[in-house]
């Protein structure tokens, strides 16, 4: 036997590992690619949310934007107007925290696995 060697052990091959380390970065790669997909799904997609019974509904995009707000006439009473910015605040909370759900639950399909603290 050589120096250093035992019996029924191999000598360790120089290099060993480095496919593996390129697999895993082309498999990284191709899932930050699904990610971006999906990132780009959840900004096209709406969520609605209504507050006071219906007299105000606000409808947010994937990007946490405003994309409409819809207020009825009989809830416009200019000797109440605190009333009606609560109203908005609710609603726009409300369906801003639809939205993060659901982009939430999109992207945990992905950081799921991974076992990455924080994802």
């Amino acid at each position: 036997m050589g120096k250093g060697m035992r019996a029924g052990k191999k000598p360790k091959k120089q290099g060993a590992g480095g496919g593996n380390m390129q697999q895993q970065m082309a498999q990284m790669q191709a899932m930050q690619r699904e990610m971006d997909k999906v990132q780009a799904e959840i900004d096209e997609m709406e969520a609605s949310a209504t507050a006071g019974g219906g007299a105000v509904t606000v409808t947010v995009s994937g990007k946490k934007e405003i994309k409409d707000l819809q207020i009825k006439p009989e809830v416009c009473d200019p000797d109440d107007v605190e009333m009606l910015q609560d109203l908005v605040i609710a609603a726009v909370n409300e369906a801003l925290r639809q939205m993060e759900e659901i982009s939430q639950a999109e992207m945990s399909k992905f950081t799921s696995g991974l076992g990455i603290p924080g994802l």
